[in-house]
C-alpha cells in the first residue's frame, strides 16, 4: 500500500497527427477517465484558438470539456497548483517555452497529456510539437482518412490560398491527405 506522502510519478503523454485525426477526442477521453478518476484536472488551450468555443475544448465532432484560455505557457505554471492532470490541446500554437513548462509539471508529479498537430499544412514539423515528443514518454500518432483516396491521412492540406503558418479553420479551410494525394494536391512531382 502507498503512503500518502509517496511522491506521484508525473509524464508526458502526446497525441499528435493531421487535421480530423481525433487528437481532441482522445485527450477529452483521457481528461474525463481522470476525471472519472477524481483526480484534480486542469486544462489549457491557446486564447487564439476560438473556432468552437473561447472557454471549452472542443472536438471536431462537438464532444466538450471546459478548458482554461491561456496567451503563454508560463500561465500552466500559475494555475496548475494541487493538480494531478493537465490537459494541453492545440500545443502547435504555443511557443517553444511548453517544452521547459510540461517537464516542470511532469517533474512535479503531474500527468500532462498534450494534443496537436505534428506537421503545418506545408508538411514541415509544427512548432514545439517535435520537441515535446522528444520528451514525451508516450506518443501516439492517430490518423484521419484521406478523402481522396480513403487511405491514412497523415497530412493537413489547406484549400484556401492563405500563406500565414497559422490559419484557423475547419472542412471548409482543410482536408486529411495521405502522402501520395497530398503531393498530387500541392504539385509535387512522382517518384
Amino acid at each position: 500500500m502507498f503512503s500518502e506522502n509517496a511522491k506521484k510519478a508525473g509524464g508526458i503523454e502526446v497525441i499528435c497527427g493531421s487535421m480530423f485525426s481525433g487528437k481532441t477526442e482522445e485527450l477529452i477521453r483521457r481528461l474525463r477517465r481522470a476525471q472519472f478518476a477524481n483526480l484534480k484536472v486542469e486544462i489549457f488551450k491557446p486564447s487564439v484558438d476560438v473556432r468552437y468555443s473561447e472557454d471549452q475544448v472542443v472536438s471536431h465532432d462537438l464532444h466538450s470539456i471546459p478548458s482554461t484560455p491561456i496567451d503563454s505557457p508560463a500561465s500552466m505554471l500559475l494555475l496548475s497548483s494541487d493538480i494531478d492532470v493537465v490537459g494541453i490541446d492545440e500545443a502547435q500554437f504555443f511557443d517553444d517555452t511548453i517544452v521547459e513548462v510540461a517537464q516542470n509539471l511532469a517533474d512535479r508529479g503531474v500527468r500532462v497529456i498534450i494534443a496537436g498537430l505534428d506537421t503545418d499544412f506545408s508538411g514541415k514539423p509544427f512548432g514545439p510539437m517535435p520537441a515535446l515528443m522528444a520528451v514525451a514518454e508516450d506518443v501516439q500518432k492517430v490518423h484521419a482518412i484521406c478523402v481522396k483516396c480513403g487511405s491514412l491521412a497523415n497530412r493537413s492540406h489547406r484549400l484556401s490560398s492563405e500563406e500565414g503558418l497559422v490559419v484557423l479553420g475547419e472542412k471548409d479551410v482543410y482536408e486529411p491527405l495521405c502522402r501520395r494525394c497530398y503531393n498530387k494536391a500541392v504539385g509535387k512531382a512522382e517518384d
